[in-house]
């Protein structure tokens, strides 16, 4: 069960109009699924305020290499073109006629930029890099945090689903090229690494290793942690994701 002084925080912010009901629920419903039975503190604590971003780890990220021109033009410079680009463009990894685009979202500097590997064709098909039930526990998880869904810029490594999970060489390096300019320009505050994709890709280590510590991508704070769609599935794993969130969020 939840600790009373965590009810009685929630109750009091319902009361206030801070949350609406529904809001409380869904909150609620995550920290029981993430194994939150305690109160971490007694006071409450704005989750939204900056903070210092940590020093740089001695294992740092390997040294992250500018974007590279594509099919022989440059990529765009702001983030409204950039978005343009990824909605029209042929010259995008795994790129197929008739193909559905899943399209990031969210505003640019973000408190917390979410990054999934090829999108499931479920979620493509929605037009986003998240959709369905894994997309409703990715907002709760972002509520347990004291951020709404749409304060978070969510993308994925290539705009198109994937036959398999395994990028050739050629689509490794445009995927890889295209994130980092779609982060420097999101201009986010701090990163989470959905799964073992782009963790392998933009850290150079599988997720299991790179768990349980800070990175940096381009001076962006970096953490990783499981896809949503892998914790539908795997209760255990909540507590981690958890913990995952706590960390990049800067407990």
């Amino acid at each position: 069960m939840v600790a009373r002084t965590m009810l009685e925080a929630m109750s009091e912010r319902v009361e206030a109009g801070d949350l609406t009901r529904a809001e409380a629920a869904s909150l609620l419903a995550w920290w029981v699924e993430a194994g939150v039975d305690v109160a971490v503190q007694e006071e409450p604590r704005d989750w939204r305020a900056r903070r210092a971003s940590p020093p740089p780890e001695p294992q740092a990220t390997p040294a992250v290499q500018p974007a590279r021109p594509t099919s022989g033009g440059t990529l765009p410079t702001t983030l409204e073109a950039f978005h343009a680009h990824l909605a029209e463009s042929a010259a995008l990894p795994l790129f197929r006629v008739g193909a559905a685009r899943a399209l990031p979202h969210g505003p640019a500097e973000a408190e917390l930029m979410l990054l999934t590997g090829i999108p499931a064709p479920e979620d493509a098909a929605e037009g986003k890099p998240l959709g369905g039930p894994a997309a409703l526990l990715a907002e709760r998880m972002l509520r347990a945090v004291g951020l709404a869904p749409g304060q978070a810029y969510v993308a994925a490594l290539t705009c198109f689903s994937g036959t398999g999970t395994r990028l050739s060489d050629a689509d490794s390096a445009a995927c890889r090229d295209t994130i980092l300019a779609q982060i420097a320009l999101a201009a986010p505050k701090r990163l989470l690494l959905l799964g073992d994709q782009p963790a392998k890709l933009l850290l150079g280590q599988p997720m299991a290793t790179a768990r349980g510590k800070l990175h940096r991508i381009a001076g962006v704070p970096t953490a990783v942690t499981f896809p949503p769609r892998h914790l539908l599935g795997n209760n255990a794993h909540k507590a981690l994701a958890w913990a995952d969130l706590q960390l990049i969020m800067g407990e």
